[in-house]
């Protein structure tokens, strides 16, 4: 397995897109840092580029590494290794690939430039970020044979967690004002990965204070143990149940 992970990480790193990508999150970090002399305003902007740009990089890449890998994943089903550690193996090695690219862009100019809770911060949303799509990056593959599909199945994917998602959250905010909604919104932000890690980061910031009290009930819960719990409990679970589900699918899948 570890021979499988490796062969896909060194193809994966000489990728034009995944060094394009390093370089994209690089020179943007680099001048939102320098460039900004509030260090909490800079790493808002970084944060902003992070949520948009890691998923959806982490989802369509690994859609596509996976329909081109699929000679390679049938010629490795032909030797005597299970399908479970075939996907596995593949799985770690584009992970490991946009993680490698994403530290390169973002955690070597945070750490250099904001070595601080808030910059340790935004880099652990960033990994977490890039391992959720593409687990659900692997799972749409899966799901669907056709790679036209697949892609769409990514980008709706994607669509819905970064864009569409907010503005139904408004819409239930907006249509239920009479009613107290704190604690219904902050179940439903468990519901989307990007949503939590975003006021994760913003309640890292003290933006909490300009949310009144739903930002207040945030710093009360997330804030503390349990709420810290809940959060990597939430983001671990957004990891590995579409990955488990995309193996058990892969595993009684006629290919």
């Amino acid at each position: 397995m570890l021979t499988v992970s490796r062969y896909v990480l060194y193809d994966i790193l000489r990728n034009k897109i995944i060094i394009a990508y390093t370089l994209f999150l690089f020179i943007f970090s680099v001048i939102f840092l320098r460039m900004e002399e509030n260090e909490s305003k800079a790493l808002l902007s970084l944060l902003n580029i992070v949520l948009i740009a890691v998923p959806l990089v982490s989802i369509v890449f690994a859609t596509i590494h996976y329909y081109n890998s699929y000679e390679f994943i049938e010629l490795m089903l032909s030797q005597p290794l299970s399908r479970t550690s075939i996907l596995f193996s593949e799985y770690a090695g584009v992970s490991l690939s946009l993680l490698s690219a994403f530290f390169a862009g973002v955690g070597v100019p945070v750490l250099f430039y904001a070595f601080n809770d808030t910059g340790l911060s935004l880099i652990l949303v960033g990994v977490v970020l890039s391992l959720i799509f593409t687990s659900l990056a692997f799972l749409a593959s899966v799901i669907a044979r056709d790679k036209a599909k697949g892609m769409g199945f990514a980008l709706l994917a994607w669509f819905y967690f970064v864009i569409v998602y907010d503005g139904l959250i408004l819409l239930i905010l907006f249509s239920f004002s009479d009613y107290p909604m704190e604690k219904p919104v902050l179940v439903l932000s468990a519901l989307n990965p990007v949503d939590l890690a975003r006021i994760s980061i913003m309640l890292k910031m003290d933006i909490s204070v300009l949310m009144g009290y739903t930002g207040a009930l945030y710093k009360d819960f997330l804030g503390s143990g349990t709420g810290i719990l809940f959060t990597a409990g939430i983001m671990l679970l957004w990891i590995f149940a579409p990955l488990w589900y995309a193996i058990r699918i892969f595993k009684k899948k006629d290919l």
